[in-house]
């Protein structure tokens, strides 16, 4: 690991000029590739204090052995010199787009004697006008099927278009009049290309030229009485419209844009593109990448921006650009894509309207595709055999971890301190078997404690079911085991039914023992103190057949037990990933059962603690009376004409709102003023704010 001041340059070396930099690590692979307005304000951040900056920053300059950079004269030389460095030499620490030149394009090869559509994939070729991507190739045979009963252009490969020349004889589709023939010279090489103009005409959104043209002639057709010809110009009308509404209008103004994207979480982000012309979507395109280095939603936009419009010019860049957020500094981005396309382009946020609708619609499957890109990693069986096998190498252990336990701390301030634990058996989430704790064993704020109290009274629970079954030897039972540290106060999901168990696994009742099954790794989430505090609570349960380790969030390290240094697995290694979701689902859950307790907490009532009282009956005596302060003066008998309240319950709840403190006197925080009207009594919601436990027609006026 490498020292950033052994090659931080000297202050006066760095030009203050635009200009684009390389960091090299020791065997001169370029591992980061950056830009900067200013090269000198730019350099100076990544050489600052190794405490102040962001875990992956920091990940990055101790890589590195070098730096150099190359000035220029603007922000957009800068952009493109960036764009294309990213290009030659793949920098690890850069975000990494995957290529998405395998989505399928509508090609019409206009470079050649007779112009051909097809689908094509790869780099694309000049002379050839393309239109897309498609999601599929089927959608473009679809649509160019439908357009060759109109537009009858050469569809065939270069051997087929040879072997029909040579012949004389077309190809089928030249005898169902779904190729003009050039090939035998039905049509002559000028009106064939000029065939083929027309069909990109229709697919650049141009449509309604031929179709007015096909009606007026489909009425000269009738009139004349030429009533077959009229028929097949209302067939081709039909087709044409029949294409057009596969791709329906989303914008009315006849808009060409193309609308970015972006879902993200801190590992990944899925990036969805649509693309308009003439006011329809005419293609979409997607792809998901690791966040590699600390970078924003505008900086994403950014390099979405330069992997779409890097190699394209014209048309290909839209007039108008639409973003999620906006790079910063804008300018240089607007320029570049201006100058790429050879006009003024818009780059811009939407606010309101149809381009705001659609914007959340290209936002939806961003977020799905993400959610999609998760579940077929996480559910491919051979990924997770691999996952599994990577950390039992990591983490040297002889077997792959088939089940392994996540648990995570939660709290607010020190209050409602919690603790999750998640199970994951084979690399799946089993959720019958989560479990949560509340932490007993002292008040306040301290996650390597509480750590400690949720590993001890799992693994006691653990070793009393054991004895129970019998397993120990006489005399063998581990210090710890016995005596009553294991009490359960988690609660068990059943969201997903559990296998089939065996008897020695269940209860008298025939119901699964909560913590039957030992794990073979337990993770916690945290870093070295909160794995020491597991590796010790095993310990002292007399515990050694069960692998303990941390992942700490920052770096996304891995530390195990007694070991000053962490365990670093590649950023692509499915092990991580797998930990990382283990750990995600661990924090979810824990975070989940925390908000739970505290709004119940906020929302508690007197009235929660009297027995046989449920909410109906509660509800309907708020309702009768208005407030819990009228409830507290009332008689006996005045409860008892409550519906369904009899009297002995009656007198339980007298009892419970003579034993509970009255409720502290409403105050107007705006002239301290004590408001001593008759208003429902409130208890205080989960986001602070007042909550009236009264019936919603009788809340008066404790808000001004």
């Amino acid at each position: 690991m490498a020292d950033p001041s052994s090659y931080r340059p000297q202050p006066g070396q760095i030009p203050d000029s635009p200009g684009v930099y390389r960091f090299r690590d020791e065997h001169r692979r370029v591992i980061y590739v950056g830009k900067a307005k200013s090269l000198r304000q730019r350099l100076a951040n990544y050489f600052q204090d190794l405490a102040g900056l962001h875990p992956r920053t920091r990940s990055m300059v101790t890589t590195a052995a070098s730096v150099e950079w190359t000035v220029v004269s603007t922000e957009v030389e800068a952009l493109q010199l960036e764009y294309s460095w990213i290009k030659e030499y793949d920098p690890r620490f850069n975000v990494k787009y995957r290529d998405d030149k395998s989505y399928p394009y509508l090609a019409v090869t206009m470079n050649e004697e007779y112009p051909r559509v097809q689908v094509m994939r790869g780099h694309k070729k000049k002379g050839v006008r393309y239109f897309g991507p498609y999601a599929h190739a089927w959608a473009i045979r679809d649509t160019v099927d439908l357009l060759l009963r109109v537009f009858p252009v050469r569809t065939c490969s270069a051997g087929v278009f040879k072997n029909a020349r040579r012949t004389g004889r077309p190809c089928l589709l030249g005898y169902i009049g779904k190729c003009s023939a050039p090939c035998v010279d039905r049509i002559s090489t000028e009106d064939h290309r000029e065939l083929a103009d027309e069909f990109c005409d229709f697919m650049a959104g141009r449509t309604s030229t031929y179709l007015r043209r096909l009606e007026r002639q489909m009425r000269e057709a009738a009139e004349a009485m030429e009533y077959e010809r009229a028929a097949r110009l209302r067939d081709d009308i039909g087709a044409l419209r029949k294409a057009m509404e596969k791709n329906a209008v989303v914008l009315a103004d006849a808009t060409d844009a193309d609308l970015i994207a972006v879902a993200e979480d801190e590992l990944e982000a899925a990036v969805q593109i649509f693309h308009v012309r003439g006011g329809r979507v005419r293609g979409q395109r997607g792809w998901v990448t690791d966040k590699v280095e600390e970078i924003t939603t505008g900086a994403l936009v950014e390099h979405a921006l330069q992997q779409l419009y890097g190699e394209e010019t014209g048309d290909a860049v839209p007039k108008e650009v639409l973003v999620p957020a906006l790079p910063d500094p804008v300018e240089p981005v607007q320029e570049w894509l201006s100058g790429r396309r050879g006009a003024q382009v818009s780059l811009r946020v939407p606010q309101r309207g149809d381009k705001r609708d659609l914007m959340e619609t290209v936002e939806r499957n961003a977020q799905q595709a993400l959610v999609l890109h998760k579940t077929k990693r996480a559910s491919d069986l051979t990924t997770r055999s691999r996952a599994l096998e990577e950390i039992a190498d990591a983490l040297g252990l002889d077997s792959a971890p088939l089940r392994i336990e996540c648990y995570d701390i939660s709290h607010l301030q020190g209050d409602d301190v919690v603790a999750s634990m998640v199970v994951f058996e084979d690399g799946l989430a089993r959720k019958s078997e989560y479990r949560r704790f509340q932490i007993k064993g002292f008040e306040g704020q301290d996650d390597v404690r509480s750590m400690h109290e949720v590993i001890t009274r799992r693994f006691k629970r653990y070793l009393a079911e054991k004895e129970r079954m019998g397993e120990w030897a006489d005399g063998d039972i581990p210090d710890g085991a016995a005596g009553d540290g294991a009490d359960d106060d988690s609660d068990r999901l059943t969201e997903v039914s559990s296998p089939p168990l065996s008897d020695s696994l269940k209860d008298e009742d025939g119901r699964p023992k909560r913590f039957a099954y030992p794990p073979q790794l337990v993770v916690v989430d945290g870093g070295q103190p909160q794995v020491a505090a597991a590796q010790r609570a095993l310990d002292e349960l007399g515990i050694d057949d069960i692998a303990v380790c941390g992942l700490a969030k920052r770096l996304e390290e891995v530390w195990v037990p007694g070991e000053d240094d962490p365990v670093v697995l590649p950023r692509t290694s499915e092990g991580l990933y797998l930990l990382q979701r283990i750990r995600d689902e661990a924090h979810r859950f824990a975070i989940t059962y925390q908000r739970t307790k505290r709004s119940k907490r906020f929302r508690s009532s007197p009235l929660d603690d009297v027995p046989g009282l449920g909410d109906t009956r509660r509800q309907a005596l708020i309702k009768h009376f208005g407030s819990l302060k009228r409830l507290r003066s009332a008689t006996i008998d005045q409860i008892c004409e409550v519906p369904g309240i009899g009297r002995k319950t009656a007198e339980t709840i007298a009892v419970a709102l003579a034993q509970a403190a009255p409720a502290a006197p409403a105050v107007n925080t705006a002239t301290g003023e004590i408001m001593e009207d008759e208003a429902p009594e409130s208890t205080t919601g989960a986001s602070g704010e007042s909550v009236s436990a009264g019936a919603p027609d009788e809340r008066r006026g404790q808000e001004r």
